[in-house]
């Protein structure tokens, strides 16, 4: 089975994240796209983060519609940081007969030397970068970041970047959506309109339960 994972905070999960999940579904011909919140984000403070079941609860209601997309809460059941290589060992043993495609960003891609055992997550996955508006798809290894060009060759046929460990790396064709959780919390606690921006059921959600409002986190 073809599995794509996104990982994030999803505080909350908003309209650019499902775009791009289709996108990456449609495009790879993914059999299904795993949603993984992180219980304790490595790179990012708890300051703002909702509770882990309440994220988990806000994916739950955006993807209900579509049977491709599933959530874990893999990332919950274990202690310490939630770093992407542990998450990929993980999911490889409960999923052993899967390959992943996982998905990153520009911003992510060109940080990923600094990641937690950044050159053990090639093995485990093919990468997928959703680039930025405005960014163009690399055609040459001479675009990738430096610390990692050395283990990747372009192939000018299937148009995508291969690795020596014999997985891949690819570039959506779509740019990604910008819409930033962060300027959701912020309207949200202005008592401004978020609703072009999160899927009803997330924004029902919210409501209902007073998510980010003023003086609540």
């Amino acid at each position: 089975m073809k599995t794509g994972i996104i990982g994030g905070t999803f505080n909350p999960i908003h309209l650019g994240h499902l775009t791009i999940a289709r996108e990456m579904r449609d495009s790879l011909g993914l059999d299904r796209v795993l949603f993984i919140p992180a219980a304790t984000p490595p790179h990012k403070s708890d300051l703002g983060l909702a509770p882990f079941e309440q994220r988990l609860a806000m994916v739950e209601c955006a993807i209900q519609d579509d049977p491709a997309f599933a959530t874990s809460d893999i990332e919950n059941r274990r202690q310490g940081k939630s770093y992407s290589v542990d998450t990929l060992k993980l999911l490889h043993r409960q999923y052993p007969e899967d390959s992943f495609y996982f998905l990153i960003g520009m911003d992510s891609l060109n940080g990923l030397h600094s990641w937690y055992h950044f050159e053990e997550i090639f093995p485990l996955c093919h990468l997928v970068v959703a680039r930025r508006p405005g960014v163009e798809t690399p055609h040459s290894t001479d675009a990738l970041p430096v610390a990692i060009r050395g283990q990747f060759c372009y192939d000018s046929v299937l148009k995508t970047f291969c690795h020596t460990s014999g997985t891949s790396l690819y570039f959506l064709k779509e740019a990604f959506i910008d819409i930033s959780s962060t300027e959701i919390r912020n309207t949200i606690a202005e008592n401004g309109s978020v609703r072009e921006m999160i899927p009803a059921a997330v924004y029902e959600y919210i409501k209902t339960h007073q998510l980010y409002a003023s003086g609540k986190g």
